[in-house]
């Protein structure tokens, strides 16, 4: 077991442990000593550093790049710049990591950093191992130094990949995009990405100052761009969160498209236009709407357990290429390696241009089933299985829906809370279930 990294890396409030300046320099070295030890030939290792517009950003990744020179690794910064885009740099200037400073959706008193291999996928749990082991090792320097860089045009590397996503030949003339991009990563690179593929672009959220980063912004909080959309006439909305991997869509009458309507569109297309094209791996928290959208059109399915690392793996284990989660985590492996928010709405927008249809119609394939969620604050996640009246209060729920719904508690891999989901045909009956079952693990006090 991991004593700190999480489902999707490392995060928390600024300034308790882990995430402190002390941490970052002795993991910075951590991952050097680990890279170091794998080196071939006379030249250091190379690690790329990058990060969201969060203020305390600057104090980490000055911590990391001290760490790793001090290893004897030499350092790539790059600055602000979407989480997948790290993953595309890490691969194209054949480093041995990057690490992306982020706590994505988080709100600025929170960091985190989250590393990839040099393929650009996420570390696997064997390399996690092994960076913890040395965390508890005094820190040395190394006999030869690391140096530090900060490399060129970066952004309109990135930019060029997301363009290469779609066939050649594709633009988005005609249409208008009003973008928010959550004060975030993708604040100036996703206007430019839209705008060079022909579309009037009208942004929100690309004035970040430190401190709003996913403040009332971006593709936790819709609202924004719902009344942007409105408001400009737009024929579409498009969000992302603070670090880039996540999109979520506003249609012309300002309704909200989430993760699992995006995937239902992107299959649709590719299940006929893409001859490797097997089948989608949502999540447990998948709407079951989307299963029966899926069974329709005769598209394969499985759940996987919430977090991309485990829709990855899921995908890998079936050879799949799409996969993702309702809350606009998409990877498409077609185009690249992890989830990408640009990426993934290119994909959109493919679909949506080849149907030659509005979105508010193309979504009428899929109908959700009502579905609430609450979190309820826990300090013994642990022991949400074993408790016996959480468990009581379950299978009478479970008994209420019937074979007309389903019932979901998840421990968060990255807040103390526990997720209560119920899902059924009958939108008061889900909620009264939900609040119920809520209230008691809350009475539990886990």
């Amino acid at each position: 077991m991991q004593k700190y990294f999480g489902t999707d890396g490392i995060r928390g409030p600024v300034g308790q442990m882990p995430i402190t300046p002390e941490f970052f320099l002795k993991l910075g070295w951590a991952v050097g000593r680990v890279l170091a030890k794998n080196k071939t030939g006379d030249s250091n290792p190379m690690v790329i550093i990058g990060k969201d517009t969060r203020i305390s950003g600057y104090m980490f990744e000055s911590a990391l790049e001290a760490g790793l020179i001090a290893a004897g690794v030499d350092v790539g910064l790059i600055g602000p710049m979407p989480t997948p885009g790290i993953a595309y740099l890490t691969r194209t200037f054949q480093a041995a990591a990057g690490i992306v400073i982020s706590a994505s959706h988080n709100p600025y008193t929170d960091n985190g950093i989250k590393l990839f291999s040099p393929e650009g996928t996420k570390l696997g749990d064997e390399l996690e191992l092994a960076i913890e082991a040395e965390l508890d090792k005094p820190m040395t320097t190394a006999e030869h130094l690391g140096k530090a860089r900060r490399l060129q045009d970066i952004e309109g590397r990135y930019i060029e990949f997301c363009k290469g996503s779609v066939p050649w030949g594709f633009n988005l003339e005609g249409l208008t995009i009003a973008l928010d991009c959550a004060n975030g990563a993708t604040y100036k690179v996703a206007p430019r990405v839209f705008r060079e593929l022909g579309a009037t672009v009208s942004p929100i959220g690309i004035s970040p100052d430190g401190l709003n980063i996913n403040l009332d912004c971006g593709a936790t909080k819709m609202k924004a761009l719902q009344k942007h959309v409105l408001e400009t006439g737009a024929d579409f909305g498009i969000a992302f969160d603070g670090d880039g991997d996540r999109v979520m869509f506003v249609d012309d009458g300002g309704e909200v498209l989430d993760g699992d309507q995006l995937l239902y569109l992107i299959a649709t297309y590719k299940s006929v236009h893409n001859d490797d094209f097997k089948g989608v791996v949502g999540t447990q928290m998948s709407n079951f709407g989307f299963e029966l959208a899926l069974k329709r059109l005769d598209i394969p399915f499985v759940r996987a357990k919430v977090g991309d690392r485990y829709v990855i793996e899921e995908m890998n284990k079936h050879n799949w290429t799409l996969g993702g989660e309702s809350s606009g985590h998409i990877v498409c492996r077609c185009a690249t390696t992890t989830g990408d928010g640009i990426i993934s709405a290119l994909q959109v927008l493919q679909a949506m241009k080849h149907a030659n249809k509005p979105l508010a119609e193309l979504k009428q394939g899929m109908q959700k089933m009502p579905q609430v969620m609450i979190n309820v604050p826990c300090v013994d996640k642990a022991a949400l299985n074993t408790h016996e009246g959480v468990k009581a209060a379950v299978q009478e729920a479970e008994a209420t829906l019937a074979d007309a719904g389903r019932i979901l508690l998840r421990p968060s891999g990255t807040e103390p809370v526990v997720r209560v989901m119920v899902e059924g045909k009958d939108h008061n009956q889900v909620k009264q279930v939900a609040e119920e079952l809520a209230a008691e693990v809350e009475a539990a006090n886990l």
